[in-house]
């Protein structure tokens, strides 16, 4: 089993020389976070704290790692979620009284309650982050009596949201203490000493045994070795593993592509997003009420808009999807002191969004900024900005960040829709319901994605291929064929399955690949005869529908199923096999699906 996560690394030593260590298990985490870094180590009795924006490299070229000697410390590298990458904001934090320290991995939910009642208590913040609050937490545990390890229990039991947590305090000088829920945390043990980190590839250099911190546990880390309490308190044994890794894969995870390890990563990529703060989406919303919207991007982000906008225009929002690079001319200069627009960029500095935002506010228009890097151009110039808690994404092709993307799109959909009043209170959150159980709906869907393999291998000869969906599955369509040509270069189109019989059509013949994208929703018995089109001119269909439903099934070459869910949730459900049928596709045609020909992860010139 390998550990995949995102967002944050963080690394944790008792050694001889830690600091080195530390800077190298930082080194090979890097990959999931480089906006900032720093560590923690006791030092002649007390906590002492390095750390600075910027990738390793420019930390290194600022600090004199010679000169500071401990033999035990933690370390973190950072992909800004909650405040922007700033010395200030860079991890670890520390407590009121400077002797105990933290890094944080994951997303608090209730982060601005805990925090307000904290500074009512007394309690001083050096940073705008939420993994602040966590210092402050165990301070109070610690200040009540309690040891480090059961401070920081207590302190979890407050916290809502995903955490990987690593504590060291200069009272208790020998030890590093641990918290996992959701997000990923190893612990281990070799012949120099004892290790924790996001990722087992960290220590593979130093480890020769690992464990994975059970669900909900605690682990203690000292010389003499490990030991662990589950949930309830009790001591645990968790099974052992050998390390046996090479250390060439450090930065993959283990997987052989970062698109593949990136898609077994949306599960989690989904459930941090969702638990955006709702005042960060109600302050969007608000820019929105009463107005009408255009949503705009380029490539996947531009799908991500098209899909919002049916959904938005379905709950009574005046609502508009505009590729960026043609937004300028959409406008011709017509005032927008009545519009918003709502910007979507995986990196926030896409070169065709920036444009289009810019030229919007000269025209009175205010913009909501919707990016999956906090520090980005897009994030400065947004009168507000939502940021997609997806971490790095590494592989040039879109995909959690899109998934990432309709969530959030989703969110603020509902959202708007309840301040204009068009929705009640009791139908948002029975929407938020339907979202929180997209994790483990995606999570099931990846467990079964061998079986597009074969799929994949039957149709890597293929020149052409249509998607084909109707609805707010246009954009899924849309999505499935870019995917398919950026990485396996098989020229792939995505239409509205209705207009296929106005002249698409006339390319298919025996053995063409048409993939519909049809779950059970309200447009399903119209595109069933769009199916029957194809097939009866011999196009080969493979289907991406719900589960059960026979009657698809009985009249499709291959499918794909995906659990019951509302219609509005389906394109984050049909994406995912889409995905895979890319990748697979591009491995057997023996190219590299995290390098496509001719494409760059983020444009940044028009």
């Amino acid at each position: 089993m390998i550990w995949c996560g995102l967002l944050c690394g963080i690394f944790g030593c008792i050694c001889g020389g830690a600091v080195p260590v530390l800077i190298d298990g930082l080194r090979r985490l890097e990959y999931r976070g480089y906006d900032s870094v720093g560590f923690a180590v006791i030092s002649g009795g007390r906590v002492l704290v390095v750390k600075d924006k910027g990738n390793i490299d420019e930390f290194l070229s600022k600090i004199d790692i010679d000169s500071v000697e401990s033999e035990i410390g933690i370390g973190h590298t950072r992909w800004a979620t909650h405040g922007a990458p700033c010395k200030e904001n860079a991890h670890p934090h520390l407590d009121c009284t400077g002797s105990i320290a933290v890094v944080h991995n994951g997303v608090l939910e209730n982060f601005l309650d805990l925090r307000s009642g904290l500074q009512a208590r007394g309690h001083r913040f050096a940073s705008n982050t939420d993994s602040e609050v966590i210092a402050h937490l165990i301070e109070e545990g610690v200040m009540s009596g309690m040891c480090l390890k059961d401070a920081l229990a207590a302190a979890s039991r407050k916290i809502r949201g995903s955490m990987a947590v690593a504590a060291i305090s200069s009272a208790e000088p020998d030890r590093i203490v641990c918290f996992r829920r959701e997000s990923p945390l190893v612990v281990g043990m070799g012949p120099g000493g004892v290790y924790c980190a996001s990722d087992i590839l960290a220590m593979v250099k130093y480890a020769t045994e690992a464990y994975h911190v059970p669900e909900g546990s605690l682990a203690t880390l000292t010389r003499v070795g490990l030991s662990f309490e589950g949930p309830g308190g009790d001591r645990i044994d968790p099974p052992s593993l050998k390390i046996s890794l090479e250390p060439g894969a450090v930065e993959r995870g283990g997987y052989k592509h970062f698109m593949l390890k990136e898609i077994h990563e949306q599960p989690i990529a989904v459930s941090n997003t969702l638990r955006i703060y709702r005042e960060y989406i109600d302050r969007a919303a608000l820019l929105l009420h009463g107005k009408r919207v255009l949503l705009t991007g380029s490539g996947t982000s531009y799908h991500a808009c098209l899909c919002a906008s049916y959904l938005m225009s379905s709950l009574g929002v005046d609502a508009m999807a505009v590729i960026s690079s043609e937004l300028q001319e959409y406008l011709k200069g017509q005032p927008l002191s009545g519009s918003a627009v709502v910007a979507v960029s995986q990196s926030g500095e896409t070169a065709d969004t920036l444009g289009a935002i810019r030229h919007a506010k000269r025209l009175g228009a205010r913009v909501i900024g919707i990016t999956n890097t906090l520090s980005s151009s897009i994030t400065n110039i947004s009168d507000a900005y939502l940021c997609t808690q997806g971490g790095p994404e590494i592989g040039v092709a879109a995909t959690k960040s899109f998934l990432t993307q309709l969530v959030v799109l989703e969110m603020l959909s509902f959202r708007t829709a309840l301040a204009a009043g068009s929705i009640s209170k009791q139908e948002c959150e029975e929407a938020y319901e339907e979202m929180g159980a997209l994790p483990a709906k995606i999570g099931g869907i990846i467990q079964r994605l061998e079986s597009v393999r074969e799929i994949a291998l039957k149709y890597s000869d293929r020149r052409d291929a249509f998607f084909l969906g109707r609805g707010i599955n246009v954009a899924t369509a849309l999505e499935g064929a870019l995917k398919l040509k950026e990485i396996s270069y098989i020229h792939a189109e995505g239409y509205p399955a209705g207009e296929s019989k106005h002249g698409p059509i006339s390319l298919v013949e025996p053995g063409f690949l048409c993939v519909f994208v049809s779950p059970m929703d309200s447009t399903r018995q119209r595109i069933i005869g769009n199916i029957m089109e194809m097939k009866a001119r011999g196009a080969e269909i493979f289907s991406v529908l719900t589960e059960g439903d026979s009657e698809l099934i009985e009249v499709s070459d291959g499918y794909f199923e995906v659990p019951e869910s509302p219609e509005y949730l389906y394109p984050v459900l049909c994406t995912v096999p889409l995905q895979a049928l890319a990748y697979y596709v591009a491995i057997y045609k023996g190219l590299d699906p995290d390098r496509p020909r001719n494409l760059a992860k983020s444009v940044t010139v028009l």
